[in-house]
């Protein structure tokens, strides 16, 4: 099924034609139209209600609808909409407060922003101000956002990067082999930033021996671990953070998307040593740590420590991992509700059989890999779902990605 095909051709094309007449027609899109969601479904114009595997790039950490997020978001919209940082908010201090309690031990300082990107173009200037140095270490097939730095150290961003030149030298290492990650870390490298488990890359989950070996570089050389976990962090891995999987505790750590389940947001977390080199001045945001943004964080952090979901996370792939190992799909891979599924022939062939069954799936940056995104608190009987329907005969086409 092409991305841009018509399922409902009247319907589909006139919501297309009002997003046309004004919006840059910069998006592939699915063919449907999406009006409502409730839990793990989304209820399409046509009255369709689709299994979201998909989860918006990993943002619905809580589904659709969630009574506590929704809750607070009214609350929080009736007493103040907006204040700056300008401004002490008791909103702002328990959401930092909370994810600080979250992260990995010792990442006790908070700085919001709006985006994953952000966070992460904020993590690199402050590596880069602290340090003095202007070389920074990724990791092949990573991807940390579109704006200048993070999509310096994006893998394949020549293709599209746009501006004259790179904000810093950028080397990439292979995502798979310690001892060259660990040989390109130097006395002129201000950081090494990677996914502990890339999206976009296929779901792939960074060894741990790769993690450990790039926290001890960075260590011999002064340079700062950054993860950026804005995808496979919040509770998604199993674990609140991916890099807890390896023992290694980075220097700053990005999140975004499921930390706010929805509502635009994201954090730079630090450790203490390292904020307290920062100033008044050296960092800012217009719209980071506003209220509504903060009422979500805490409302998200409330609910993944009340209902388990990292846990959960853990449960669910235990269930795919046991169960969906069939039809077209030959190998699993990732962490908690993060995953890729390798399938023996086309990927995008398997998406679109699985969305003509009403279970909506993501493709990747490697072909022959689909991904899996969910909500955190996907059901057992969902999950199951999506098993019976890769048993079905039919979820598979002879044809390539390529």
């Amino acid at each position: 099924m092409d991305m841009n095909a018509q399922q409902a051709p009247d319907a589909l094309d006139d919501a297309r034609r009002l997003e046309a007449a004004h919006l840059a027609q910069v998006y592939a899109q699915f063919p449907f139209e999406v009006v409502a969601g409730e839990g793990a479904y989304l209820i399409c114009a046509d009255g369709r209600r689709l299994l979201d595997l998909y989860g918006g790039h990993a943002v619905c950490a809580l589904g659709y609808g969630h009574p506590r997020l929704l809750a607070a978001l009214r609350r929080q919209a009736g007493e103040l909409l907006f204040a700056s940082n300008a401004m002490a908010l008791r909103v702002r201090a328990r959401a930092a407060e909370k994810l600080a309690e979250f992260a990995p031990d010792g990442l006790s300082r908070v700085f919001f922003v709006n985006s994953g990107a952000e966070a992460n173009e904020n993590a690199l200037r402050v590596a880069c101000q602290l340090t003095g140095r202007s070389r920074v270490v990724a990791l092949q097939h990573g991807f940390h956002g579109r704006t200048a730095a993070a999509a310096a150290v994006s893998w394949g961003a020549y293709r599209w990067y746009g501006f004259p030149q790179t904000p810093f030298d950028v080397v990439f290492a292979p995502r798979d082999d310690s001892a060259a990650v660990a040989a390109m870390i130097d006395q002129e490298t201000a950081a090494v930033i990677l996914e502990p488990i890339q999206g976009l890359g296929g779901a792939y989950p960074i060894a741990n021996e790769v993690l450990v070996a790039a926290r001890a570089a960075c260590d011999a050389c002064g340079a700062f671990f950054i993860a950026d976990e804005v995808q496979c962090g919040m509770g998604r891995s199993g674990l609140p953070f991916a890099v807890s999987h390896a023992g290694v505790t980075p220097d700053m750590l990005t999140t975004a998307k499921s930390l706010g389940a929805g509502f635009p947001c994201a954090a730079l977390l630090m450790r203490e040593d390292c904020a307290a080199q920062l100033g008044t001045g050296d960092l800012g945001s217009t719209f980071g740590g506003g209220p509504l943004a903060c009422a979500a964080v805490e409302a998200v952090l409330e609910a993944m420590h009340e209902e388990q979901l990292p846990a959960r996370a853990a449960e669910r792939e235990r269930q795919i991992r046991a169960t969906c190992l069939q039809g077209p799909v030959e190998a699993i891979q990732g962490r908690g509700l993060l995953l890729g599924l390798k399938c023996n022939s086309s990927a995008s062939a398997a998406r679109d059989r699985l969305l003509d069954a009403n279970i909506l799936t993501g493709a990747s940056a490697v072909p022959g890999w689909l991904r899996l995104m969910p909500p955190l608190n996907l059901h057992e009987n969902e999950a199951a779902a999506l098993a019976a329907t890769l048993h079905q005969p039919g979820v598979y086409r002879e044809q390539s990605d390529e």
